[in-house]
């Protein structure tokens, strides 16, 4: 595993702090294996390249991907800074925020409740959440007409943004901070389109279903969340919003650019912000070790270096399968990836099942998720049937100038796909 490597700025109880959080990550055993692409897949060279090119032509600060199978982390590739100005690359260690990925957490959550019992993907919103009556529906149609399931696949008619301020003003909160908030703007918002008519990415409605799960259960999604998925399997460097003590040292800066009198310039927009009551539509955190756990879960893998428990599962280790069925059956996992919307209605090459993406090739689908909030960007694709998978973080937005990260972006999710077929 490769340490973590700070300047020499890093002193006094800075150094201790560093020093303390470098045992506890050395203790605590990632998914992510030696840096050699023994059994990667042929496309993995020319994929690692593609990401260094892009982050050199797109000014992105840091970078990291990493591509395994059946459990199984297989390559790793890191380019650049976790943060600039001290010098700190990106490594194993580093702690990225994953935006959107964050969702298919909320769906899981909600899949439990199904599973015990205490909810129907067929149940009113409105039944868990009666403020939203007073969102304006779209003509002709009812809020109370919208479902669990409806919101799972981004087909109920509400608003993409969450907050519709984002001018750069000091009194700007990042994201609405309290439920009040929320609520507070319900008026003044409307759905789009007749429910269950078709796909258009909703961010407020994955913070609705967080509130449904905590109406049935009585914790607060991040508390539900911890409790029921980052604990059984594992994931100890996972958290939400400002980031522990003992993971400090590891946690990526993210960086954006902006145009002022002197030109263009990075700016380092700080380390933590506060993702506010919108934490279950986007608040995961996490080195790409935890994501790959969670991948092996995905996969249903219990092969060699299976990453559960800080500790290597045997090749249909039982109780690994076991601990997977108490987190959600597969069938029941398995019937999030049912398409159910074309995400455009010009085409029918990428669908949404129940919060994650699908998108159909011959033999097979690839399966997963985009992120995408401050300065940070992600991704992480699938192949059911292979058990084969793509992992990738960036901490830069970059969107002057002509530049666009998005295009190279896109380009990289291209190739991950392509590497997964």
């Amino acid at each position: 595993m490769k340490r973590l490597m700070l300047s020499t700025r890093l002193t006094g109880a800075t150094a201790i702090a560093t020093a303390v959080a470098t045992a506890v990550a050395t203790a605590v055993a990632t998914a992510v294996a030696p840096a050699a692409a023994q059994g990667a897949p042929p496309q993995w060279p020319a994929f690692a390249s593609q990401l260094t090119a892009y982050v050199a032509a797109d000014s992105i600060v840091g970078a990291a991907a990493l591509v395994m199978k059946d459990g199984r982390v297989l390559a790793h590739h890191e380019v650049g800074f976790g943060d600039r100005a001290l010098g700190q690359r990106v490594d194993t260690n580093t702690i990225f925020h994953w935006g959107s990925m964050t969702k298919t957490l909320t769906a899981i959550a909600v899949m439990q409740m199904v599973e015990a019992g205490k909810l129907s993907l067929d149940a009113k919103v409105t039944s868990f959440i009666p403020e939203l009556r007073k969102v304006h529906a779209f003509p002709g149609t009812s809020i109370d007409d919208i479902t669990v399931r409806m919101l799972l696949s981004h087909s109920s008619g509400f608003q993409n943004g969450t907050w519709p301020w984002g001018n750069g003003k000091p009194w700007e909160p990042f994201e609405p901070t309290t439920w009040d908030q929320l609520v507070a703007m319900m008026p003044y918002s409307e759905t789009g389109f007749n429910p269950d008519a078709h796909y258009s990415y909703s961010n407020p409605g994955f913070v609705y279903l967080g509130r449904i799960v905590t109406e049935l259960t009585g914790d607060p999604w991040e508390a539900y969340t911890q409790k029921n998925f980052f604990t059984p399997m594992g994931l100890t460097r996972s958290y939400f919003n400002s980031t522990p003590r003992h993971l400090a040292a590891f946690r990526s800066n993210n960086y954006s650019y902006a145009t002022d009198s002197s030109g263009t310039r990075v700016r380092a927009n700080g380390r933590d912000f506060d993702p506010g009551i919108t934490i279950p539509n986007g608040g995961w955190n996490a080195p790409l070790g935890d994501i790959a756990r969670y991948v092996a879960f995905l996969t249903s893998a219990t092969g060699p270096d299976a990453p559960m428990r800080g500790e290597p599962a045997p090749r249909g280790d039982a109780a690994t399968r076991a601990l997977y069925e108490t987190i959600l059956k597969r069938p029941t996992l398995e019937s999030m990836w049912v398409p159910r919307f074309p995400v455009s209605r010009d085409s029918t090459g990428e669908w949404m099942g129940l919060s994650f993406f699908v998108e159909s090739y011959p033999g097979g689908n690839i399966v997963g998720h985009t992120g995408s909030q401050a300065g940070f960007r992600s991704f992480f694709y699938w192949n059911p049937t292979t058990k084969a998978a793509v992992i990738l973080a960036v901490n830069t937005s970059n969107n002057v100038d002509g530049r666009s990260s998005g295009e190279g972006f896109r380009k990289l999710i291209a190739a991950a796909k392509a590497m997964l077929k």
